[in-house]
């Protein structure tokens, strides 16, 4: 295993968590419109359903959406700056892209989300194939930037928003299950991590209006939908109060109300921040069956004075509170998952232990875990030095997976000789007679076929596990 490669070692994320380390292309829609349009989304959730919304923009402009790049008239790639490996992909990806260019010199090729926020006008230097560069907050203007490379010009908007959460839109569904979907109900952030470059590429901190939400909420489940995440930057910082300030929702208001629509409908969130998640919101999961029992609470290291120096705004002590609260309230069984980075600037042996330390503590379910890469623009690239040898962050790394790895498979074992609520989710990769799906606590569960379908709710008696997966069979 190579520790070093996006870590998927554990595969039991939701749809959202697996868009953070997957690529995301467009299926086919053919109902008749003139153009085709390809996709490729690269980088966490939020670009995935961000494609979701740039599609439904582009089908009203007379574009089908396609898999196939070859028959494509415009080409989209919706990128990532999280790190330096993510923009080095999508560069690699336009150099494959320029022979379908040179077949088609009329084909378009637009460079869509944070890497063309980071980047801008310099991107259509240094990237020759390059017609459009539009960034996260200006998708609407889309059908004016298209007719200007129709008229043979380039064209870039990058122009960060205060207001725009794309409330209005209704997304064309990319890639859909059929059973889970993603709901985006806020955009940007304000925490400025030292180490992360969203603020800069997404803007300030937005929610959307609540109503609007549970209304693609409801349309979701009127179209047989069994599950949706809440996605946002900080789901927990979601606030919203209207004009005539007669009403405030927050985070646990908003849960609720999705709750509410249907018992038979799962709701999932990402992402929380330790610093905002509160005993409220803990209690709201609590008392609702469809809300899961699981949390991705990023800690990113286990090191006070470290966090400080990442601008987290809370301590290691703060975390541990966290913690000990979902414990309480919610149990041993809820699952809990997490980002790490190995590596930090200046972090020492001691307080790398203290990751190690603080993941025996808590027992993680699974975690994210990466080297640290220093950003172009973020606080820690202009203030800190990256001071760690890289043979000492692949070292730390490889612990800190080993460490994950560990835990997962003792989480794992407590679910043995269990029944599970399994959503299933579709057939296993491994076997057509085996169906895939995942219980409450987000953890993949394999089980025979039987007369069971995609969609159903299965429950599902484990009687083995892997570190990354539950085995059982389907009980009556």
């Amino acid at each position: 295993m190579d520790p070093i490669v996006d870590i998927d070692f554990i595969d039991n994320r939701t749809p959202a968590q697996a868009a953070a380390c997957d690529t995301h292309v467009t299926q086919e829609s053919n109902t008749g419109k003139s153009r085709k349009l390809y996709i490729e989304s690269y980088g966490c959730a939020m670009n995935f359903s961000d494609s979701e919304i740039v599609s439904s923009i582009m089908f009203e402009q007379g574009f089908d959406t396609t898999s196939d790049i070859a028959v494509a008239d415009l080409v989209f790639l919706n990128t990532c700056s999280i790190r330096e490996k993510a923009e080095q992909t999508v560069r690699n990806r336009l150099g494959q892209i320029n022979h379908y260019k040179k077949k088609n010199p009329g084909l378009m090729v637009g460079v869509l989300g944070c890497m063309a926020e980071r980047l801008k006008k310099s991107l259509l230097e240094e990237e020759k194939i390059v017609d459009l560069v539009v960034g996260p907050d200006a998708y609407r203007d889309l059908p004016n930037l298209i007719s200007e490379v129709d008229g043979g010009q380039k064209a870039v908007n990058v122009l960060l928003s205060r207001e725009e959460t794309y409330a209005d839109i209704n997304p064309i569904r990319l890639n859909s299950n059929g059973v889970s979907a993603f709901i985006s109900i806020m955009r940007g952030c304000d925490n400025m991590c030292s180490f992360c470059v969203v603020p800069f590429t997404r803007g300030r901190e937005r929610s959307r209006e609540p109503y609007s939400i549970v209304r693609e909420a409801q349309a979701l489940v009127a179209q047989g939908f069994k599950e949706v995440t809440l996605l946002g930057q900080n789901v927990d910082s979601y606030k919203w109060a209207a004009e005539d300030g007669t009403e405030t929702v927050n985070f646990a208001q908003l849960l609720e109300k999705v709750a509410l629509l249907s018992p038979e409908l799962r709701v999932r969130f990402s992402t929380s921040h330790p610093k905002d998640i509160t005993d409220e919101v803990l209690y709201t999961i609590k008392k609702y069956d469809n809300i899961c029992k699981y949390i991705h609470l990023p800690a990113q290291s286990g090191n006070s004075r470290v966090l400080e120096l990442m601008n987290r705004t809370y301590d290691r002590a703060w975390y541990m509170n966290r913690v000990d609260a979902i414990r309480r309230i919610l149990g041993d069984d809820c699952g809990i998952s997490s980002d790490m980075i190995a590596g930090f600037c200046t972090e020492t042996e001691e307080e790398h232990q203290d990751t190690l330390s603080l993941m025996e503590y808590v027992q993680y379910d699974y975690s994210y875990m990466f080297f640290y890469s220093e950003r172009p623009g973020t606080l820690a690239a202009r203030k800190l030095e990256d001071d760690i040898p890289l043979e000492v962050k692949k070292r730390r790394l490889d612990e800190i997976i080993n460490k994950q790895r560990e835990t997962s498979l003792a989480r794992n074992k407590r679910d043995i000789g269990r029944v599970h609520k399994v959503l299933v989710e579709g057939k296993s990769k491994k076997s057509k007679e085996q169906l895939s799906g995942r219980n409450d606590q987000n953890k993949v569960v394999i089980f025979d076929k039987k007369h069971y379908q995609k969609g159903d709710y299965v429950n599902v008696f484990v009687h083995d596990c892997s570190v990354g997966t539950l085995f059982g069979e389907a009980v009556d």
